[in-house]
């Protein structure tokens, strides 16, 4: 194989969230048009929340001020303390409960859900000290939080989400219906 084929098959080369994860939807989270987040399913069950590329934190060069995993005064997520096999001390999620507060430049500020059901593994406090990897790079290093869903809820937690197809429709018909 000469270079220039070897150069066109890495180019092609799918990334590893797109080789290993399975791309799930949640639009206009809690009817806040446009605020939509995006869960990564791996084969494991695993699921990793991320910003979606139409969230408006993603749009129009904002910069974060802060995030804030600190819910209520008794909820804090980054007291999530996860041990064992079975996954001792972790948060359980319902599908509207928030993970973190972003508060962006301008001072808007926006509550990132948990989209789906679970325990909490893991926050991501990489991005407490250095909030551009949620701007740079969401579905990587910028992620928001890891969940496991039960093992009997597993086919099912995707019920309420959207396929990227479907997704790609919503944010189409959006831009459709908002003048330019």
């Amino acid at each position: 194989m000469d270079c220039v084929e070897q150069s066109n098959a890495d180019a092609e080369a799918p990334s590893v969230i797109d080789r290993y994860f399975t791309r799930w939807y949640r639009a206009d989270m809690k009817g806040k048009s446009c605020e939509d987040h995006c869960i990564l399913q791996h084969s494991n069950r695993l699921c990793v929340v991320t910003l979606a590329e139409t969230h408006p934190i993603l749009q129009d060069g904002r910069t974060i001020k802060s995030i804030n995993y600190q819910i209520s005064n008794g909820c804090s997520r980054l007291n999530n303390k996860v041990s064992g096999k079975s996954k001792r001390g972790a948060q359980f999620l319902t599908d509207f409960a928030p993970l973190c507060r972003i508060m962006c430049s301008d001072d808007t500020e926006y509550t990132i859900y948990s989209c789906i059901r679970g325990r909490l593994l893991e926050v991501n406090e990489n991005i407490l000290e250095t909030p551009n990897l949620l701007l740079g790079k969401p579905a990587t290093e910028g992620y928001i939080a890891v969940i496991l869903p039960k093992f009997e809820e597993s086919k099912s937690i995707t019920e309420n989400l959207l396929t990227r197809e479907e997704f790609e429709s919503v944010v189409s018909k959006r831009s459709l219906s908002q003048p330019p």
